[in-house]
């Protein structure tokens, strides 16, 4: 089995690929991809990711490389709404889980038109890839099949790559390699 530094590799060597943003081989549909690796290389992956954008040109590579930390996305959206504060009075006041439903139902996380998938959306340009990052840090705040289910009902043009700290075998998402998150179908490994 390759290590995570050399699966990395390839997969830097296949987003730069024309037949990658084309989708060729995938029956045309748009590419949906989850790149998994064990959750203690997290700050390995984190790394990588910044030099591939630094070094992303989309005059020399034909796309922009976008990566969205659905962590951040989700503190902006509170900040934006002016619900931070208001977020850490209600978890001293009612817990950890109330918190959670709640934010749940600020972002609309379960519904086609979630904010999150509003915001990849807005920001995501014709001629990109996708990275999706911050997955394990959402935790228990945000479910990643739910943001692929959503997210491939709404960004069609682009392939979509979600880093998961934990395993993927195609059909079963396990965050951190213990939480069962729930099976998910529409990905493929980006690299075995």
């Amino acid at each position: 089995m390759a290590s995570l530094e050399e699966r990395l590799d390839i997969a830097e060597r296949m987003i730069r690929m024309p037949s990658f943003r084309q989708n060729k081989g995938l029956g045309n549909e748009v590419g949906y991809y989850v790149f998994d690796y064990p959750a203690e290389k997290e700050l390995i992956v984190r790394e990588r990711i910044e030099y591939m954008k630094a070094k992303n040109s989309k005059a020399i590579d034909g796309f922009e490389l976008v990566v969205f930390d659905l962590y951040d996305i989700i503190i902006d959206i509170l900040e934006q709404e002016g619900f931070m504060e208001q977020c850490f009075m209600f978890e001293k006041k009612k817990g950890l889980e109330r918190i959670v439903k709640s934010v749940g139902n600020l972002l609309q996380i379960n519904d086609d038109a979630s904010l999150i998938v509003q915001y990849i959306q807005e920001r995501t340009p014709q001629e990109a890839v996708v990275f999706l990052t911050g997955i394990g840090k959402c935790y228990p705040l945000l479910r990643s099949h739910k943001v692929l289910n959503n997210l491939h009902q709404a960004i069609d043009h682009v392939p979509v790559v979600m880093f998961y700290p934990g395993k993927y075998d195609g059909q079963e998402l396990i965050l951190f390699s213990e939480i069962k998150d729930d099976n998910y179908y529409r990905a493929f490994r980006l690299v075995d």
